[in-house]
């Protein structure tokens, strides 16, 4: 896939995830084979304000694959002004989030709540690809609700405005994450559009993105919940669309492992305190499936350093060596 010129290749990337794909995960991921990553939403309003914290979600890394910083917001002008302060960490890609279901983002005209209005969505487009040279994408929703499905016609106004890339998740703000991915919205728009169409939604395996890519003829698939204490899910994903090769799961040790790695980038970036703390969400989704999981997930609700990581490891690890007496 082609993204003005930028080449992206593989199949698969990780999707931007509020407070999940920060730059930790997203370097966990592509070792494990996603092509492309987007950061964090990062609100333009904070960025006009010159608010470090919104600043530094903006920082990518230096790997190998492409990555786009995803700014949102509901004024043209601050928005264009957002992209073009993201230049300066060296973005292949602007992303612009029109997807965004959560209250404190929709409920204040951002978000999803912009395809309420589709010619402010197309100002936003033409006034950021007007401030920067890169290629500027938007990620959209199948509509606000069922009564007001306008993916179609919200793209259709991005690809006029200079989008580069459209990516659609196929369920509604009323959705949120509930029920099942509409897939067939996904096709409509593919088929609508002359640029990139990106599908999302409900991929948690290579067979269901094999079958995403099949039901939609989209360009490229992202990644979001499925990859959650699962990196390993990019592997497998290029490993069968690539030639049909299925890969065994990960072992104990390997998931033990990553996610020490992943934990301790987490404290490199961010300080141990703030890194800590963050990632004790991830290390649950780590141990989904453990023998006794609901336990370890309680005790990493509790850990405060990378020694207290250190001991829960030891333990899931006896514990798992005492199974198999």
């Amino acid at each position: 896939m082609k993204i003005g010129k930028v080449n992206i290749e593989g199949y698969a990337g990780l999707a931007p995830m509020a407070g999940v794909a920060d730059r930790a995960f997203r370097e966990i991921c592509t070792g494990f084979g996603a092509t492309y990553v987007v950061t964090e939403m990062v609100s333009s309003k904070g960025i006009s304000y010159n608010s470090k914290k919104s600043a530094q979600l903006m920082v990518v890394s230096n790997s190998l694959c492409p990555a786009a910083v995803q700014i949102f917001g509901d004024e043209p002008e601050t928005m264009a002004y957002a992209a073009r302060f993201a230049l300066q960490y060296e973005p292949d890609i602007i992303d612009i989030n029109m997807g965004c279901p959560a209250p404190k983002i929709s409920g204040n005209g951002s978000g999803c709540a912009l395809m309420k209005n589709p010619k402010l969505c197309r100002d936003i487009v033409s006034a950021v690809t007007a401030a920067v040279d890169i290629p500027v994408t938007v990620k959209i929703r199948k509509g606000w609700d069922e009564n007001s499905v306008n993916a179609i016609e919200v793209a259709k106004y991005c690809e006029d405005a200079g989008a580069a890339a459209v990516t659609v998740h196929g369920r509604t703000r009323e959705q949120f994450y509930s029920g099942n991915a509409d897939w067939e919205i996904i096709a409509k728009v593919k088929e609508a559009l002359s640029i990139p169409v990106i599908g999302n939604g409900d991929v948690i395996d290579a067979k269901t993105a094999a079958k995403l890519y099949e039901q939609t003829n989209c360009d490229y698939i992202m990644v979001g919940r499925g990859a959650l204490g699962n990196p390993w899910i990019f592997r497998d994903i290029n490993a069968w669309l690539s030639g049909g090769a299925f890969i065994a799961p990960p072992s104990l040790s390997e998931k033990l492992s990553v996610m020490y790695r992943h934990i301790s980038l987490a404290c490199e970036y961010k300080g141990e305190r703030v890194g800590i703390r963050e990632a004790r969400k991830h290390i649950g989704w780590y141990f989904k499936g453990f023998h006794g999981a609901a336990k370890f997930r309680s005790a990493a609700g509790r850990v405060e350093t990378l020694e207290d990581v250190k001991r829960l490891i030891f333990d899931v690890r006896a514990a798992a060596e005492n199974l198999a007496k």
